[in-house]
């Protein structure tokens, strides 16, 4: 049963990111702007992550690239990646932004921008789609974009929470390509 898991949660996540998406007016109109973006982060990711994971796209994308041997990933691997590696850390974000700083939302906002990015400078560089690409350009970047200006309108765009924002996005992405190439 687990193994299934492993490999099908991304048919979960896309049902529960287009269902979150049309409860947001209920669940989250009376919150500030910054944790309703915050928060829209999750179903957005949800999306992105179906075109990317769809018929275990990204982990054949990746794997084919890498080549017999030199590492790669398991469906296990991109299960914990992906869920708690992603919607953890947004929530974790969202209940951090909530009660510590609203600064911490940038935590959420630099990990689809750092993502985004990610997706178009490979693209760029081999000339090629790549999984999740498309809903990196049309979600990610408008709505982190947006949200980041937010945050600093909103008073929570300090130094210190770009530089959480942006290292813990950082780190996640460079602990992900470790892990990858581990065994290289």
């Amino acid at each position: 049963m687990v193994q299934r898991l492993f490999s099908n949660w991304v048919y979960g996540g896309m049902l529960a990111g287009v269902l979150l998406l049309l409860l947001s007016p209920l669940l989250i109109g009376s919150w500030p702007l910054v944790l309703a973006l915050t928060f829209l982060h999750l179903p957005v990711y949800m999306l992105h992550q179906f075109e990317e994971h769809d018929d275990d796209r990204f982990r054949r994308f990746v794997n084919a690239r890498l080549g017999p041997g030199k590492g790669g990933l398991s469906p296990a691997a991109v299960f914990a990646i992906n869920v708690p590696g992603v919607w953890g850390v947004i929530a974790i974000s969202l209940y951090l932004a909530k009660w510590v700083n609203i600064g911490l939302a940038l935590i959420a906002v630099y990990l689809v921008l750092v993502n985004g990015v990610i997706h178009i400078a490979q693209a760029a560089i081999v000339r090629e789609y790549n999984p999740g690409l498309i809903t990196a350009i049309l979600l990610f970047l408008p709505l982190g974009g947006y949200t980041l200006w937010q945050v600093d309108l909103a008073g929570g765009g300090s130094w210190v929470s770009h530089a959480v924002g942006l290292g813990s996005a950082v780190a996640i992405h460079g602990a992900i390509v470790f892990f990858v190439l581990r065994k290289s």
